[in-house]
């Protein structure tokens, strides 16, 4: 599900600004207002309680369980395309080679903190505690070659990171994140409905697609 700092913008609704936390789900909403053509694919349709053993989510998760899971029941009548399904690292690698999509992913922090150490800051992040901590990356491109990602960390000073598709999945799909991604589409016409039927298609026309990824 994961947990963002607040996102304070101008002519947001104020209760936004005061919560301490923003979820996956509150993104969602977020990218819809602005009319952003997206779907978000996670594998748990609503809060999963269980992540209350993990210190990163215990402190909030109790208050925000019946709103999360509110906002996941009203998805649909506010026209947000919610699959509740896993996304591969090949699937992702061939929807970013087409051109059409760039991904907002949840992942675990403290499991790319290892491939990432030059210049990543997230204060959470330490040897003292090697617990989940969710964070957000944009993934932007791929290079099938070497089968790395292009990915924009906002915890990094620099513009252009690269990581391994076998480091990406394992921080994507760590316990936590519910393999939360945002898949936002970068043609501006496509309604909710278009993208998912649209997304299906892209997915089953990899043969084309060279990627070594499984």
């Amino acid at each position: 599900m994961g947990l963002w700092p607040c996102l304070c913008l101008d002519g947001f609704e104020n209760d936004w600004c005061q919560r301490l936390c923003v979820w996956t789900v509150d993104l969602a909403y977020l990218l819809q207002r602005f009319s952003v053509a997206f779907s978000y694919l996670t594998v748990t349709f609503g809060a999963n309680p269980n992540y209350s053993v993990e210190s990163f989510y215990k402190e909030e998760l109790p208050n925000d369980l019946v709103r999360v899971d509110m906002l996941f029941q009203r998805a649909v009548e506010a026209g947000i395309d919610i699959q509740c399904r896993s996304i591969s690292g090949r699937e992702i690698s061939i929807l970013i080679l087409s051109g059409k999509y760039i991904a907002i992913a949840l992942v675990d922090q403290s499991k790319l903190s290892h491939v990432l150490q030059d210049d990543v800051h997230v204060p959470e992040v330490s040897s003292n505690n090697p617990g989940y901590t969710g964070h957000y990356v944009l993934i932007c491109g791929y290079d099938a070659g070497a089968d790395m990602f292009e990915i924009r960390d906002p915890a990094s000073s620099k513009k252009h990171k690269r990581i391994s598709s076998k480091s990406l999945e394992e921080a994507r799909k760590a316990f936590g994140t519910d393999e939360d991604l945002l898949l936002i589409s970068l043609e501006k016409s496509k309604n909710h409905h278009q993208l998912s039927k649209q997304l299906s298609t892209d997915t089953n026309m990899d043969s084309s697609i060279s990627s070594p990824l499984q």
